[in-house]
């Protein structure tokens, strides 16, 4: 791509060196999305402004026929069954065949018997006895299969040893719809291994605000793009509409998600509100699920998000009014984790509101049990009318008949169960190395240095290069797929071992330095960063930029260049970020994306081949604009489409490397870091009633002197308080704040109270925890395990905040969300304090 240079751009005040522009650069994403962006207006549509679809299933006879028969016999309690689906951590095969579940899934940590890295013959057995349950007609039960859903977003994901394909972001920038079939009939055959029928895939989001935390689920920005690929993804899945059982083929069924505008939330907000107008909506949001509805996907997921300050999952007009009527959608609709809870007049136990919108099916994880209650007595009442409540069983049964679910027979004995063998098959393997190569985007490629020869000495540095997990990111064996070593995928590679693998099959020496010393002077260095894993809002940013602590890299890099030696940065991320100052100091720049569990696949890139020849050209493409800085609102430094190839002439001139924000933001779930509170919160000293002591100067006394705080080193000096109490007393240690936190939405999706502490001496006597929500409002543990923790060790111990909502903290309104309190004696040493998913050891409540 040629390029031109744009005259100085004036930013924040500052005046910015010379500055890279594709010619064709338009605008930012998120043009409406500015802190000051006005109120559209409300969340009524226009139905008739909304395109028809053309859904390729003619009504039929015989399965109508069916369904009226299966609905009269079917008592109600039996009907409210099929419209709820519960998660497998909080649902037995007893349950479901009690309650007539019509569904179960797998939430991101949830795994037979509790094992998220369990065999792949435990989840079929599993599919088994609930599928047995289901079908069990004693006591004069309607024998209905139940459905198993899962988050197959990337390949197989939960399953140990399945192929991890590069995330959507990735997949996007390689713009082959064809190959993305093949993906998809590759993750098909993979789940079908396991006995399970229903992927909540394919991801048909179009984001606008790379700060979103799901932003590397979408393919592109640009809804044409994202539309490109719906239709093939799905036949990939499910096969081409026909008469025939979707199941008789290697397939499963799909569900595109998040209808609609998940990805167009003001600030990037997960869960958060779109604030545009319903033009944009359909042309930007809607304009993919035409694909989709034309392809026969078989469900579709309705949004946690909000249009306009409206609940999607509660939305009349665009549930029933546009997504069914209008564009003819002809499957069902379930809701996101406990997504129904969120619309107004609603909780997690009661929401009528939803199934009346349109909803067909809820999902209610871990909810699922008061849910059936209060919607038995609802359509006993009349709350939710009959002719709803046999729609929605009517939808579902006509998707299960559809698959061809009735005579299916037991999961494990359908076509392609227990064919362990496809779990990261040499096939889907290949595929996927495939799939890496043609997603890599050349940024950078100064004095044409990639390839590389293979027969050089090669130093690997940085701290993403041999972490399968870390190239994976999230939604990866466990939701936010953080902490998993490597010997958690088997038959994966590294993208150091694929590395080392090309340089040394062609006579050449390779060096894994993560902090990139060495005693033999490289030819070449290539440095290997990015975002760690995350998943939904954990992912949330507030600024285009890595987070602090993943910035070490830019020394390593910095040191390597002074030494004369050519740098290459290889860029892991979920979506473009600010690296004005990591593309300053290499020689060549990458973005792998997420790459998935075939590293080799990045260093086919890197290198020629054994014989000195171009290999494989890059092909990669962005499918979303990257920034100039890291105001997600600032301009734009290549826009859609760029992508250098290995014999561009054009080169990367010096970028500014002014951040056009503040030092990175606190993160709204850090309350106390490196032995500090964080802005806006206070640690106080007290006794629980009136006397309180703020602490901001160490050592000191407080409480009438029993309690001591001083400061002690943890990472770096002083980066802990200590806490001495002598037990004449009650004391509290605690985070408070005059402007309270709503952790609501963290609280509904398993997060932590993660605290990073040392015990220094055991407590005499209870520890307890607690989350104030001002006078009289609060929730008190006494967490199990606590005890059992060694002295003299730093952990991170994970509480759950579901174990707090439960005591009684009301959740959306915290002013002290940590509260750490004992009337013993006790010595600890406290370094951190957040909400989170990675803890060292999780304590129960109960």
């Amino acid at each position: 791509m040629e390029l031109t240079l744009n005259a100085y751009h004036k930013i924040a005040g500052s005046l910015l060196a010379l500055t890279l522009i594709p010619a064709c650069a338009t605008t930012p994403l998120s043009v409406e999305n500015t802190s000051t962006a006005p109120d559209i207006g409300t969340a009524t549509v226009h139905p008739e402004i909304w395109p028809q679809a053309d859904w390729p299933y003619a009504e039929n006879a015989a399965v109508e026929s069916r369904i009226e028969s299966l609905l009269a016999r079917m008592t109600l309690e039996e009907k409210v069954g099929q419209v709820i689906q519960a998660d497998i951590a909080s649902v037995t095969p007893e349950e479901a065949k009690r309650y007539h579940l019509g569904s179960i899934l797998n939430g991101g940590n949830s795994a037979p018997g509790g094992d998220e890295f369990a065999p792949p013959e435990k989840w079929l057995a599993l599919a088994d006895a609930f599928y047995d349950a289901s079908v069990d007609t004693s006591g004069g039960r309607t024998a209905i299969p139940i459905i198993w859903g899962t988050d197959a977003v990337h390949g197989h994901s939960n399953i140990v040893g399945a192929t991890l394909f590069p995330h959507n972001v990735g997949l996007g920038a390689m713009r082959d719809p064809e190959l993305l079939e093949r993906i998809a009939q590759a993750t098909a055959l993979e789940l079908r291994s396991t006995g399970m029928e229903w992927t909540f895939a394919p991801t048909i989001t179009v984001p606008q605000d790379g700060r979103w935390g799901r932003a590397y689920e979408g393919y592109s920005q640009d809804p044409a793009l994202v539309s490109s690929y719906v239709g093939r993804f799905i036949r990939g899945l499910q096969g081409a509409p026909s008469d025939k059982p979707i199941l008789d083929g290697p397939h499963v069924l799909a569900s595109t998600k998040h209808f609609l505008a998940d990805g167009g939330t003001f600030e990037g907000r997960d869960q958060g509100d779109a604030r545009i107008s319903e033009t944009e909506l359909r042309d930007v949001h809607g304009t993919p699920y035409v694909p989709a509805i034309n392809a026969g996907v078989q469900t579709i997921m309705a949004s946690f998000s909000s249009w306009n300050g409206k609940k999607i999952t509660g939305h009349k007009g665009l549930l029933t009014d546009v997504l069914k009527q209008r564009m003819r959608f002809g499957g069902f609709i379930v809701s996101d984790w406990n997504a129904h809870g969120q619309i107004q007049g609603c909780t997690n136990a009661s929401c009528p509101q939803a199934i009346n919108a349109g909803l067909d099916m809820y999902m209610a994880p871990d909810t699922w049990k008061p849910l059936y209650h209060s919607l038995v007595k609802q359509a006993k009442d009349g709350t939710v009318p009959m002719a709803r409540l046999d729609d929605a069983v009517a939808n579902i049964l006509r998707v299960k008949i559809r698959a061809g679910l009735f005579e299916a027979g037991r999961p494990s004995s359908r076509p392609y169960s227990g064919r362990y063998d496809l779990l990261g098959s040499a096939d889907h393997r290949a595929l996927a190395r495939e799939a890496v190569r043609k997603s890599l985007v050349l940024i950078k490629n100064q004095g044409q240095i990639l390839p590389l020869s293979p027969k050089s000495h090669i130093l690997v540095a940085g701290d993403g290069a041999d972490d399968i997990g870390r190239a994976s990111g999230g939604w990866t064996l466990t939701w936010q797929g953080t902490g998993i070593s490597n010997d958690k995928f088997p038959g994966a590679t590294s993208i150091w071992q694929g590395i080392r693998d090309a340089v040394t099959a062609a006579g050449g020496t390779a060096l894994h330095a993560p902090d990139g010393n060495y005693d033999q002077k490289p030819d070449a260095a290539i440095v290997i960063f990015g975002e760690t894993p995350y998943a939904e809002f954990q992912g949330d940013l507030k600024t285009l930029q890595l987070k602090p602590e993943l910035k070490g890299h830019l020394a390593t890099m910095r040191k390597l260049k002074a030494q004369g030696i050519p740098v290459v940065a290889v860029f892991l991320t979920g979506r473009p970020l600010w690296t004005n100052p990591e593309i300053n100091a290499s020689d060549a720049f990458v973005t792998a994306w997420l790459p998935g569990s075939e590293g080799a696949g990045v260093a086919d890139m890197l290198f020629r081949d054994k014989d000195g020849k171009l290999a494989h050209e890059f092909e990669g493409k962005l499918s979303f604009s990257w920034p100039m800085t890291a105001n997600a609102l600032g301009p734009r430094l290549f826009d859609l489409g760029y992508g250098l190839t290995t014999d561009a002439v054009s080169d990367v001139p010096i970028l500014p490397e002014i951040s056009d924000v503040a030092e990175d933001e606190t993160s709204a779930g850090l309350f106390f870091d490196k032995g500090l509170p964080t802005a806006s919160w206070s640690l106080i000293v007290s006794d629980g009633e009136s006397d309180r002591t703020r602490i901001t100067t160490t050592p000191v006394e407080a409480v009438e002197g029993r309690v001591l705080v001083r400061a002690v080193d943890h990472l770096t000096q002083e980066g802990a308080r200590q806490f001495i109490t002598d037990g004449s007393g009650p004391a509290r240690i605690e985070l408070v704040t005059h402007a309270p936190i709503d952790i609501s939405r963290e609280t509904n999706g398993d997060v932590l109270l993660l605290v990073t502490m040392r015990y220094d001496e055991k407590a005499s006597a209870p520890i307890i925890f607690s989350m104030q929500c001002g006078p009289g409002c609060g929730g008190t543990i006494t967490p199990d395990g606590l005890d059992a923790l060694a002295v003299g060790e730093w952990q991170t111990i994970g509480l759950s905040l579901k174990c707090f909502a439960n005591a009684g903290a009301d959740v959306s309104k915290l002013d002290a969300p940590f509260q750490m309190s004992t009337s013993g004696t006790v010595k600890f040493s406290l370094s951190r304090v957040a909400v989170g998913t990675v803890a060292d050891r999780i304590l129960g409540c109960e």
